[in-house]
């Protein structure tokens, strides 16, 4: 079976060669928001479900990847920022405090249809971070496609003081470990 990533995201995509695998990637071509009174976990794994079954769709006997990631701070999902100012706002905002970024993985055999999902989830907790900190660092990696407003693969590790999770690939977008998990249950192992 074929291997196809449902996305155009250069980061999961980065992470997905980790496992030396051979996949393609593929547009989910789907939109991206949330649902009334519909929580992070919620949405990240509604998300990445609607990706994996798009893609699934228009494969055969393929095994596609779904991800999706949501932030929540305050009881409140956290998008992308889109601009210099968001990101700003939201840096000022996390300043001291810890958001929690939950990404849903969803894998669906495009043949029987047999589909597994699940929530991986990362605590961030930030520095105590100054308006020319953050200016600093928006400038060095304009991470404004990046939920958060950081990339922690990058300087954006220096905006934080902790990470808790199980898998910091969680952060970046795409949880390997359990994903390895997953591969493995649907035949196809890593090793």
């Amino acid at each position: 079976m074929s291997i196809v990533l449902a996305s155009t995201s250069p980061y999961r995509k980065i992470l997905l060669d980790k496992l030396g695998l051979d996949f393609s990637c593929e547009s989910p071509d789907i939109e991206e928001y949330s649902l009334l009174n519909e929580t992070a976990q919620q949405m990240a794994e509604r998300l990445a479900i609607q990706k994996a079954r798009a893609v699934a769709s228009r494969h055969q006997n393929s095994l596609v990847i779904g991800s999706d990631q949501a932030a929540c701070f305050a009881n409140q999902i956290i998008g992308k920022p889109k601009t210099h100012e968001n990101a700003v706002r939201q840096l000022l905002q996390f300043s001291g405090k810890t958001v929690i970024f939950y990404t849903g993985l969803c894998v669906i055999n495009s043949q029987t249809m047999k589909q597994r999902s699940m929530i991986d989830s990362v605590e961030v907790t930030f520095r105590d971070l100054s308006i020319e900190q953050i200016d600093k660092y928006l400038k060095a990696e304009q991470p404004y496609d990046c939920a958060g407003s950081f990339k922690c693969e990058g300087l954006g590790i220096s905006l934080f003081t902790s990470l808790h999770g199980k898998d910091p690939n969680t952060l970046v977008g795409l949880p390997l470990i359990d994903l390895c998990d997953l591969l493995d249950e649907f035949g196809r192992p890593v090793l």
